[in-house]
């Protein structure tokens, strides 16, 4: 059924790839962020290849619930890092900072770096299988994780996690002095009106579609939707699993950890009117009992965390299908543009063959007619409105073939880096993957382990029960 995709995760590197964090930061670290290569083997780079300078490892701890019992109290997290990044002036770098902070540096990342895929935020108020307001102590647990996770994805990034707002975030004490500043002063040139933005609507719709297609980044949207679809068709499968293993309602008893309880309860019940077996049918309750409360615990310390960090994969990867749509609107405007330029070019050329008096060797068929005569109506069919004319569309021309040159850098300078950021989305993905997976297996293994036990406990009681015949 697999087919081709079998393979998936042959190049997965299963090695730990963890900087540890009872030493100094080393000039060529193995942290996240770098691709792990053999000790002394020496690896060659291509043009796309992604290089970094430095690691940055992320830390998101400590919640704490600021100006209590008021309307304004919110929850401020401890955030730290260690680094060897030299934009950064401490190995050690830490600050406090609240939700709205971490989306101040995502919604700038976004715009300082558009060519980057940056991960995207938790919902501000909302997560799934929680209960209880957002000051909870669930509440406030899950959403520390997902800014961890936020921040993991950032410093494995080698543009953004030397970006002098990365290191602000965890540097500065001023953050709020900074943000005005980043704001009143962005980084890199203001951007600046030219004929793209002037053109209407109609020309350069969000809705067309790029008509030379680049196979490569073909190729590269395919395998986006092939993965999403699996992460969307594993979220669902797990979520059926989870409903009706345990479904956050025991009391209902609508799910497999509720019904091992009352069979438990009815166990015991029976051991009740069983004199002769009363004390093996109790042991029988309590681990069917032990039973179901693993599989409660599983459902809460595996199973949630997974079906939550299979959310955030799969809003990654939309920050990741957005960059290329936007590369594709980048190869969209240049050929709208360039389209722009034939037309008005075809204009300033038929023009000129009516003032010179070879209308007819333009071509133009009964368009340039239906035009010349609508010309004649307003009184605007003379030579010296025709030059005039000319002398407009040869400055515009002039514009467009600046615009339309701009346009083609831009489109070829933006597939070269999103090519980038496609080999650096794909080192993140497969260490979220292993780390994923991983923590799914080993919160598996744990559970069948505590599992036997229960009932190699039981079993030798069970069988001491001796049935006179």
């Amino acid at each position: 059924m697999r087919g081709d995709d079998e393979d998936v995760f042959d190049s997965v590197t299963w090695e730990s790839a963890s900087a540890p964090y009872d030493v100094e930061p080393r000039v060529h670290p193995t942290g996240p962020g770098f691709k792990q290569s053999t000790a002394g083997v020496e690896e060659t780079s291509g043009p796309h290849d992604p290089k970094w300078e430095g690691c940055l490892v992320t830390m998101v701890k400590d919640p704490v619930k600021e100006l209590p019992e008021t309307k304004d109290a919110y929850v401020s997290y401890l955030v730290t890092a260690k680094t060897n990044l030299p934009i950064f002036s401490t190995h050690n770098p830490s600050s406090r900072r609240r939700f709205t902070d971490f989306v101040f540096l995502r919604d700038h990342l976004v715009k300082d770096f558009p060519a980057c895929v940056v991960p995207a935020l938790p919902d501000k108020h909302r997560l799934e299988y929680i209960t209880g307001d957002r000051f909870s102590p669930e509440f406030v647990e899950r959403r520390r994780l997902d800014l961890y996770r936020f921040l993991e994805r950032i410093a494995r990034h080698p543009t953004l996690q030397r970006s002098t707002l990365v290191r602000a975030f965890f540097e500065s004490t001023e953050w709020h002095v900074y943000m005005h500043q980043h704001l009143a002063h962005p980084p890199g040139p203001e951007p600046t009106p030219g004929i793209i933005d002037n053109l209407s609507d109609t020309l350069l719709n969000a809705f067309a579609r790029v008509r030379k297609p680049d196979e490569r980044f073909l190729d590269m949207r395919e395998s986006v939707d092939k993965f999403e679809d699996g992460l969307v068709l594993c979220e669902r499968l797990w979520n059926r699993i989870r409903g009706r293993t345990n479904d956050g309602n025991p009391e209902f008893g609508e799910d497999l950890t509720a019904d091992y309880h009352d069979l438990a309860v009815a166990v015991q019940g029976l051991g009740f009117l069983e004199s002769g077996i009363t004390d093996p049918l109790n042991h029988f309750s309590n681990t069917l009992l032990e039973f179901s409360a693993l599989l409660r615990h599983k459902t809460q310390t595996t199973t949630d965390p997974f079906l939550v960090h299979l959310h955030s994969l799969l809003t990654y990867s939309h920050a990741n299908r957005a960059v290329l749509k936007l590369r594709d609107q980048k190869q969209l405007d240049f050929e709208e543009l360039s389209d722009y330029l034939s037309g008005v070019t075809l204009e300033r050329d038929r023009l000129s063959a009516v003032i010179s008096g070879h209308a007819g060797s333009t071509g133009l068929g009964l368009s340039a007619y239906l035009k010349d005569k609508v010309d004649a109506i307003r009184g605007a069919d003379d030579d010296r409105s025709r030059v005039e004319k000319m002398r407009k569309l040869d400055i515009k021309i002039k514009e467009l073939q600046d615009a339309v040159t701009t346009a083609h850098e831009t489109s070829d300078a933006f597939s070269d880096e999103t090519l980038r950021e496609q080999t650096i989305f794909q080192y993140s993905k497969e260490a979220e993957m292993k780390e994923m997976l991983g923590n799914l297996a080993d919160g598996e293994i744990e559970f069948y382990q505590s599992a036997m036990e229960e009932w190699e406990r039981i079993i030798p009681i069970i069988q001491r029960i001796r049935v006179d015949v």
